[in-house]
């Protein structure tokens, strides 16, 4: 049966996820910061969520006119839901236009994530980008998730309906079912929710949390698996993103994805993230371990 919904409205739940404590001022060789979880179906800590906390924690200890541009994450440990993650931000380097700051995300007295980010002063200089993909439908044309889901009973189904962002696939959705043409891509228009207040910081770790949610899809469309499918397990063990230009993450933005390769138990998703105005706002890469039943596998080829 389903699990009941909770009422709060899903994107001040997840501001109020980056809104971390400064642990009343302690430090240690690292400056201190407290989180919260969102509950979680499996009690796991999702990853976008402890991405950009940890992106909130660094961003807590550089000069705003710095925004952040680049970070590399490691997941090392499954997180629990159900107690709090301790953040420690270390100075790495602060230069003249660059500034280095290496996260650790701790519970139980152990890394849960290792992220390294680096900030930059805005700066004049080349500049091009890959071009905005052609026949892409408007999101408004598109079901929304919770269009989608309103028949569907799943454990899962009140997780996905509260998430803080609207997501709509331009193919079909792999929630419950792999249909249509088995290919290594996928693409979603995705935007919070709500509105979120007007600061480019926040927006860009907003979108860390967001850019977690659909990205492995591109692994799972090309060999016709779905979200639902029995006993398979999927983690991410990495995350990598580099924001381009400004970004508003409560506007639409085309999440473009592709996976160049699966092997091993693990596969490897590349995204691009645009605005409405056919910029490249993003770009980001993720290998996840997913594994599969042989039963399963089996099907598939």
């Amino acid at each position: 049966m389903d699990t009941p919904r909770t009422q709060a409205d899903p994107t001040q739940q997840m501001l109020a996820l980056l809104d971390l404590s400064d642990a009343g001022g302690a430090a240690t060789s690292e400056e201190i910061f407290v989180g919260q979880s969102q509950q979680q179906l499996h009690g796991r800590v999702f990853g976008g969520q402890v991405l950009a906390q940890s992106v909130m924690a660094a961003i807590r200890t550089v000069d705003p006119a710095r925004p952040i541009h680049s970070m590399h994450g490691y997941f090392l440990r499954p997180g629990d839901a159900n107690e709090p993650i301790t953040f420690g931000v270390q100075r790495l380097r602060d230069g003249r236009s660059f500034s280095t700051r290496r996260t650790q995300a701790y519970q139980n007295g152990v890394p849960i994530l290792s992220l390294i980010a680096s900030f930059q002063l805005p700066a004049l200089g080349l500049d091009h980008q890959e071009e905005f993909p052609e026949d892409i439908p408007d999101p408004e044309s598109l079901p929304s998730t919770d269009e989608l889901l309103a028949k569907v009973d799943h454990p899962a189904r009140s997780q996905v309906l509260d998430r803080p962002y609207d997501i709509r696939h331009v193919q079909s959705p792999l929630y419950v079912a792999a249909k249509g043409e088995r290919v290594a891509a996928n693409a979603v228009w995705m935007k919070t929710k709500g509105p979120l207040p007007d600061d480019e910081n926040l927006h860009r770790a907003a979108l860390a949390f967001g850019s977690d949610f659909t990205l492995l899809e591109s692994v799972l469309r090309q060999h016709g698996v779905s979200w639902v499918t029995p006993e398979m397990k999927v983690a991410s063990l990495d995350h990598a993103m580099w924001w381009h230009r400004p970004v508003r993450v409560d506007d639409w933005l085309l999440y473009v994805q592709d996976s160049p390769s699966a092997s091993g138990a693990r596969g490897l998703s590349m995204g691009r993230i645009f605005n409405r105005r056919r910029e490249l706002v993003a770009t980001v890469a993720q290998e996840g371990m997913i594994r599969i039943p042989d039963e399963v596998l089996e099907q598939q080829r």
